[in-house]
């Protein structure tokens, strides 16, 4: 089985500096490609002269996430995709685990590994941790981290499991089935395309798994930090176009709760003094709406089931039950 992993970069030469080293040095059964979204920096010519094994694909404008790995992805010929950050440090046979279940498990066609944070070794790093879940309105979640609230990793995380999403950060992908549900959807451009993804998997009866036999250490934040209210609109804007492109159910009365307790953290961040913040939740509303025409045919075109993972509200259980772990839920 071939595996090829494909490193998405944007300026991100002090990155590749730091962490292309451990993916070459542990990789030596997959092919590495850099995509690089038209950098301005030094990158390309960093890869060329310290890497020369490393395959590099030039993209000719900064494209986003979504639509730079789809441009990328479309001519590598190879049975297993692997997305990877360009802040992730990988470890010592962190493809065994993945290639076994892949070989072994022919419905199983996204996965995910142990996401620990590079900057605190013992704890789960926000970005998928150890594998995500979605609620009622389509709030992600993992084991592992709830909202802003991380866990230490004390091996209460170490099985395989099946989960709803696998975190982009490091995101292994059957290519056939990539293919099959057109990559990602480009209108998302960066956060939450994953998961739009998984759940476009989920909807066809497929599985995505989480091994804990696999560890990466993951940065965060590299490219968009937590506090750029650019990163709030993608992720509200981007969480709406998934939840009704993709969620079962009476589709309008859960747009309208989402938009109320939307509506709940907007007002929330005004009083932590964070304005910037609330407008961005207000413009990921309005790019909502002009984009609605667009996701209902979507939607309509989706033939097949449409599922939830978990029928209760994370909002809830989180703000209201003071649940702060995955397994107190």
């Amino acid at each position: 089985m071939k595996i090829a992993i494909i490193i998405l970069n944007w300026n991100g030469k002090t990155l590749l500096e730091q962490f292309l080293p451990s993916v070459v040095k542990h990789s030596n059964n997959a092919t590495i490609y850099v995509a690089d979204n038209a950098s301005t920096d030094d990158s390309i010519n960093f890869v060329k002269t310290n890497f020369p094994t490393v395959k590099i694909i030039q993209n000719n404008k900064n494209y986003g996430f979504a639509k730079g790995y789809n441009v990328a992805l479309k001519n590598i010929e190879t049975d297993i995709f692997c997305l990877l950050n360009n802040d992730v440090k990988v470890t010592h046979g962190w493809l065994n685990s993945v290639t076994e279940i892949f070989n072994n498990e022919s419905n199983t066609v996204a996965i995910q590994p142990k996401i620990l944070d590079f900057r605190r070794k013992d704890y789960f790093e926000y970005a998928g941790a150890a594998g995500g879940f979605i609620d009622k309105y389509g709030y992600p979640y993992c084991r592992g981290r709830i909202f802003n609230t991380i866990e230490k990793d004390n091996g209460q995380f170490d099985d395989n499991s099946k989960i709803f999403w696998a975190s982009g950060a490091c995101f292994f992908i059957r290519k056939e089935i990539f293919n099959k549900l057109n990559g990602f959807d480009e209108s998302f451009f960066a956060h939450m395309e994953e998961i739009d993804l998984c759940w476009r998997i989920n909807n066809l009866g497929y599985d995505v798994k989480y091994t804990f036999q696999s560890t990466v250490y993951h940065v965060g934040g590299a490219t968009l930090k937590n506090t750029n209210p650019k990163k709030t609109y993608l992720n509200f804007r981007n969480s709406l176009f998934s939840l009704m492109k993709n969620a079962d159910g009476t589709i309008l009365t859960l747009i309208f709760s989402r938009l109320l307790l939307d509506g709940i953290a907007a007002i929330k961040f005004l009083f932590e003094l964070k304005p910037r913040h609330t407008l961005a939740i207000l413009q990921s509303h309005f790019s909502f709406y002009k984009h609605l025409p667009t996701l209902l045919k979507q939607r309509k075109s989706n033939f097949s089931k449409k599922k939830y993972y978990n029928k209760a509200s994370i909002v809830s259980l989180y703000f209201l039950n003071k649940k702060r772990t995955y397994n107190s839920l």
